[in-house]
């Protein structure tokens, strides 16, 4: 099997504008850790593009260097033509994901990642929240300014609807703030307001199909926060050893109410004192990807293409699994 590996930040979709150096940095890694995850699989061959301002790296797989945009359509179309399968690494933002999950559709190639329409809800964290609330699922208030917003004794986040991560985030002291902010923003963009949650925040790897998840980390996400913006610092994956039935149980809803869920899904989670609470999901691999199979003893990869055949891995194939760190400020993304 021929399988497209198309990181977007570093491989060519942000080539006619500069290079934000944290989300090459995160994309890169999330890149090599998947790549080498995949050469492991008999039987599968490897290629993808990449941005020329960028190094190549030391991997055993067919890049495509791309000097400009006249290259990437070249390449891009070579890609999908030569390719079995494709596997996007992309950010949700401007319906990029979704986009390049409809392309990878209409050329008639095997996506490994959530379809289109899964992409398209979890997307928008307004949507998203929607969808769980109507599950009954405890989800962290979100709001547009459009909506009547209740009285919050705390602070609030403003953030892009469409948001990937930290980025795009404010954090508002009060409610004043939080209108003056918001009259501040870009004009035409969606941004959401939710309460600012004290907690633990913690994240989800789950293996999704048809509804049913196989929860394959819990992490503890170190988040800091500097000149009212949230910054990820990395995250321990598998290092969140507090509630991790409860953690499992919701991910397990979590993926019920969004049944079109495919392949390794994130969910974020804000691990109050009373409950847990579902930030956004994510229905790509994230960051926390990059540590995952030294701490499971397993090659995610190869459990994603299992789901081609309908496989999921029962409890009892996991084996015990180790605290891996994923420290982004050594490797430069924060």
């Amino acid at each position: 099997m021929r399988v497209f590996v198309f990181e977007y930040i570093t491989g060519g979709g942000m080539l006619n504008s500069p290079l934000p150096p944290s989300l090459a940095e995160e994309g890169d890694i999330m890149l090599r850790a998947l790549i080498s995850d995949l050469a492991e699989i008999a039987g599968i061959e490897i290629h993808t593009t990449r941005d020329a301002r960028l190094s190549r790296p030391d991997l055993p797989i067919e890049f495509h260097m791309l000097h400009d945009l006249e290259d990437f359509a070249m390449a891009w179309q070579a890609c999908m033509e030569n390719a079995d399968a494709v596997w996007p690494i992309a950010p949700e933002f401007s319906n990029v994901l979704e986009h390049i999950s409809e392309t990878v559709i209409s050329h008639g190639k095997l996506l490994l990642n959530s379809p289109p329409q899964a992409v398209h809800t979890t997307s928008s964290k307004l949507m998203t929240s929607g969808c769980l609330t109507e599950s009954g699922i405890s989800v962290v208030p979100t709001y547009r300014y459009e909506d009547r917003i209740p009285d919050h004794p705390g602070s609030w986040v403003i953030k892009p609807d469409d948001g990937v991560g930290c980025h795009g985030t404010r954090i508002c002291r009060d409610r004043d703030d939080l209108y003056q902010q918001f009259e501040s923003l870009p004009v035409g963009s969606e941004y959401v307001i939710q309460p600012f949650v004290h907690g633990t925040p913690t994240s989800l790897n789950i293996l999704a199909r048809k509804g049913e998840a196989f929860v394959l980390s819990v992490n503890h996400q170190r988040i800091a926060v500097t000149d009212n913006r949230f910054v990820l610092l990395g995250c321990v994956v598998n290092g969140h050893l507090n509630k991790r039935t409860s953690f499992h149980r919701l991910g397990r809803e979590v993926v019920a109410a969004l049944p079109d869920l495919w392949g390794i899904i994130g969910v974020d989670i804000i691990d109050t004192e009373k409950e847990l609470q579902v930030l956004e999901v994510n229905p790509r691999i994230t960051t926390s990807y990059v540590g995952l199979k030294e701490s499971i003893g397993m090659n995610p990869a190869s459990m994603v293409l299992d789901l081609l055949n309908d496989k999921l891995p029962l409890p009892d194939q996991m084996l015990q699994a180790s605290v891996v760190d994923v420290n982004l400020e050594y490797a430069g993304a924060a």
